[in-house]
């Protein structure tokens, strides 16, 4: 389980990077060249995605709920701003969201 959550928390965190360094290239003014990182974390994303163990569209519901909590930490270590109650909540039904589609009991 905690290999599964790993492996979800490090897939957000390369999109969140792949679509944050062209964000700071076309709001912020910063280096063109930030995109040349940000397709590489970008096809690193499209890769661990592949590694998670189960069907492809229980993967990409349950990896949503991983990456609004990771979108969380996000706001609160790279842009400065502290979550509300209310983003750590939200954050925390995703979680539990993911928690249930991942790790509930299925039928073989």
């Amino acid at each position: 389980m905690l290999n599964t959550l790993g492996l979800y928390a490090l897939t957000a965190l390369a999109e969140i990077l792949g679509c944050y360094l062209p964000y700071l290239w076309l709001k912020q003014g910063k280096s063109i060249w930030l995109l040349v990182p940000a397709a590489l974390s970008l096809m690193l994303f499209a890769w661990l995605l592949t590694l998670h163990p189960t069907a492809a569209g229980r993967v990409y519901a349950a990896y949503g709920g991983v990456y609004v909590a990771m979108a969380i930490v996000w706001l609160w270590l790279v842009d400065g701003i502290r979550p509300t109650s209310w983003d750590l909540v939200g954050a925390g039904v995703a979680l539990v969201g993911m928690a249930i589609i991942m790790f509930a009991p299925r039928g073989a």
